[in-house]
């Protein structure tokens, strides 16, 4: 990977450090609200019911994305996406102030933090294929795989420093957390000012519905893409351990809210570490095999998080699912940015973004439901053995995403949607 892309490409390089500076701020914001909710929850609460509490704020994420995600895929295929995704990071600056003064309140109120977090998930539903869809517009075609690969780099680098932040921010003040998280939203903004490209995509004619219509029968009929992005949603939704981790950090491995920052960075090392092998050694042949290795190997180390009564096995274990699912998303961010048409891109975004953010939000839920019957332990037990099973049931279901060779070859019947699309609408494809 060149050292000089981002100076080569100023408007990119601007976009890549605003995300890197939005990015360290959604991490703060959430070690924060899961911290403050737990100890919320345990002053009157057990840890069975806590842990459970801290399951509900991915659900109350969740709703409203859901609900918005796809109508907001089609508005990043008509509009300014560089203005979608400034108004987005807008409400989420105001929601980390609302979160501020909850804090600031001498007995803060749980619930109105899950009214906050169903507001920014609000905004996520829009800021997600926005930004996805912004990206190709900041560099050429020929040199996305290396945009996708800082791209990635820059969240999974926020992931690791923005818990470790966080925790430290929280041992002083949730005040004090939420704030940091606020001026960095507002530095993003700023970057996102200085874009000069033209981020307004061709419109595309016809009624939204329609428009959304296309962008699910695309993503369908790419069984390639519907299977890596459905085996991602599924195995995430059972193996969700991070939501668990207030309670690991609090009452299993009684390391304090230091710890569980180190604890919500162990998946990013370990991602960011295979995120550099990928830049040095690229999966050239049977793409497909390796990924369901995988989500098998996320699998295993859920369960091996779960029986870990040690703090540094623990990590180890996180490291590992984090280099496991780092495999996953390389596979499926290249195939979705490069084979899907400009035109297309916010749209299959949103349809991709709905996936990834229905495993993360619904698999914080999910873990919070099992913790509730089974203990945190248990929860994490039965979501790694879960994931097992999900990817011996679809690497037999997909059988074309098992057999996926390389990545820098678009497949066969990828060509041929974008061909037919590309009888009706005027944008050409990528």
């Amino acid at each position: 990977m060149r050292t000089n892309f981002l100076f080569r490409h100023r408007d990119f390089g601007l976009f890549w450090l605003g995300m890197l500076l939005v990015n360290i701020a959604v991490q703060i914001e959430a070690i924060t609200i899961g911290w403050q909710i737990y100890g919320l929850g345990r002053a009157t609460m057990s840890i069975e019911e806590s842990a459970f509490l801290v399951g509900m704020v991915g659900l109350a994420q969740f709703l409203p994305l859901f609900c918005l995600t796809l109508w907001a895929g089609t508005l990043a295929d008509r509009h300014s996406r560089r203005t979608i995704v400034m108004i987005s990071l807008a409400v989420e600056t105001v929601c980390v102030l609302l979160l501020v003064g909850v804090a600031l309140e001498p007995q803060p109120d749980y619930r109105h933090i899950f009214a906050v977090a169903a507001i920014f998930g609000a905004a996520r539903a829009f800021l997600s294929p926005a930004a996805s869809a912004l990206v190709p517009m900041l560099v050429p075609v020929e040199e996305m795989p290396q945009a996708i690969s800082l791209k990635s780099l820059s969240w999974q680098g926020a992931v690791i420093v923005g818990p470790w932040v966080g925790g430290l921010l929280c041992a002083v003040s949730t005040a004090l957390a939420y704030g940091v998280a606020a001026a960095l939203y507002t530095g993003g903004i700023v970057f996102c000012l200085f874009l000069r490209a033209n981020t307004t995509p061709v419109r595309q004619p016809g009624h939204a519905l329609e428009l959304i219509r296309e962008g699910l029968t695309y993503v369908w009929r790419q069984k390639i893409i519907f299977g890596a992005i459905s085996l991602d949603l599924f195995a995430v939704l059972l193996g969700g351990a991070t939501a668990l981790l207030p309670a690991f950090a609090a009452d299993i491995l009684k390391v304090g809210p230091e710890g569980f920052g180190i604890l919500r960075s162990g998946p990013a090392v370990g991602a960011v570490i295979m995120a550099l092998v990928l830049a040095r050694w690229p999966l050239k042949r049977r793409a497909g095999v390796r990924m369901f290795w995988a989500v098998a190997a996320f699998g295993a180390a859920t369960v091996v998080f779960g029986l870990s009564k040690n703090m540094w096995l623990s990590v180890a274990a996180l490291a590992v699912l984090g280099a496991a699912d780092m495999v996953s998303v390389y596979v499926r961010q290249t195939l979705v940015q490069i084979v899907t048409p400009d035109h297309m891109r916010g749209r299959v975004s949103s349809v991709s973004g709905l996936f990834i953010s229905g495993s993360n939000e619904l698999g914080e839920f999910e873990s919070g439901v099992v913790s509730r019957f089974l203990g945190p332990v248990g929860a994490a037990i039965f979501g790694g053995i879960g994931t097992l099973g999900v990817t011996g049931l679809w690497a037999w279901m997909f059988p074309a995403l098992r057999k996926a060779d390389r990545l820098d070859a678009v497949p066969d019947e990828a060509v041929e949607t974008m061909r037919t699309h590309s009888v009706t609408s005027p944008a050409t494809p990528v």
